[in-house]
């Protein structure tokens, strides 16, 4: 089964928007010949763990719906952030799930895993702790829990669907996205001219609650890892006055997390807090490869770190008359940080 954009990828578009203010329309296969040599193209390398997991509230008897919405500490799934919806499934937009309503040691039978209440955060919104041990509770969520998904795509996805050519770890509760548009063809062609590429680890957690208090806090605190390759690549790149682009907004926010004021990276563990805007002084990345966001999301307001408000105007609005397809699935916007240059 083809998803709905899934299929259309070799012909995805892409909106270049320069840091001059100047808008190109591009077929997104030019990603190939639109860096220098010397720049740095750095993407997210978290493969998607199934997040979505149906099953019944002990107490009450009645259907729910868990999504994991952030890790505890990643590589132990014993406890997560948690989402709660009561009976019905993706095809229902988020906004209009009703929330299940769960209190303190309350357990979930979620299909072979049990699952126990250990604090309710806000509406819909719950610590988890699951019973078992690592091994285990992974084997379940291999065998019952499904991708998280939202209701423009209303096909049920397959754990293929939402990996990136590039997956490694499954570390991320949805896919890191704009790594969709990484082909193999693309990236043979950024080696052979000189453009360097490295990657990072970063646990992209849910992009909607449908509680809009609770998306107001979007994104959560989300835990990466930054190797020594990826750093000293950054360093080499910076040191040559080159441009460092991220592939996503999860890479922009590991890498200004893990930023000193000069913009050196350090290698290690961290966790991205809080949101990057306007007031976010960009001290690593140069420029984004994202998706077509939605203004007034999370994802949109990091664009503001890279361009002012007229000039994000202009971008939604050729996105809009162009027909860019917005979603994870969707087309692609790269845009330079304003000043560069």
């Amino acid at each position: 089964m083809i998803v709905a954009g899934r299929g259309k990828r070799w012909s995805a578009k892409l909106l270049v928007a320069d840091s001059a203010g100047g808008l190109r329309n591009l077929p997104r296969v030019a990603l190939e010949s639109l860096f220098e040599p010397g720049d740095l193209v750095v993407a997210n390398d978290a493969a998607t763990l199934p997040a979505s997991l149906m099953g019944i509230h002990c107490v009450s008897g009645d259907a729910i719906e868990i999504r994991l919405a952030a890790w505890e500490r990643v590589g132990d799934p014993t406890r997560f952030t948690a989402l709660a919806f009561r009976g019905g499934d993706h095809r229902t937009p988020t906004e209009e799930r009703m929330a299940a309503s769960l209190a303190r040691d309350d357990r979930l039978a979620l299909g072979p895993l049990v699952a126990v209440v250990e604090h309710c955060l806000a509406s819909r919104l719950y610590k988890l702790r699951f019973l078992g041990d690592r091994t285990n509770i992974l084997a379940g969520l291999a065998r019952h829990a499904r991708p998280i998904q939202y209701a423009h795509v209303p096909e049920l996805l397959a754990l293929c669907d939402v990996w990136t050519k590039i997956a490694a770890d499954p570390i991320a509760l949805e896919p890191p996205s704009a790594g969709f548009a990484l082909s193999w063809r693309v990236q043979a062609s950024w080696r052979e001219r000189g453009i360097g590429f490295a990657t990072l680890t970063h646990a992209a957690g849910v992009s909607s609650t449908g509680d809009p208090a609770l998306d107001a806090r979007l994104p959560f605190d989300e835990p990466f890892c930054i190797g020594k390759r990826t750093a000293a690549a950054i360093a080499q790149t910076k040191a040559c006055q080159r441009r460092v682009v991220a592939v996503g907004t999860t890479v922009v926010r590991a890498l200004e997390s893990a930023a000193d004021e000069n913009g050196g990276v350090r290698a290690g563990e961290g966790v991205a807090r809080g949101r990057i805007g306007r007031k976010t002084p960009l001290r690593v990345v140069d420029a984004l490869l994202t998706g077509v966001h939605q203004p007034g999301d999370s994802h949109f307001e990091l664009l503001h770190a890279f361009a002012d408000d007229a000039a994000l105007q202009s971008i939604a609005a050729t996105l809009c008359a162009s027909g860019y397809r917005s979603h994870e699935f969707g087309d692609s916007l790269l845009i330079e940080r304003r000043g560069l240059g």
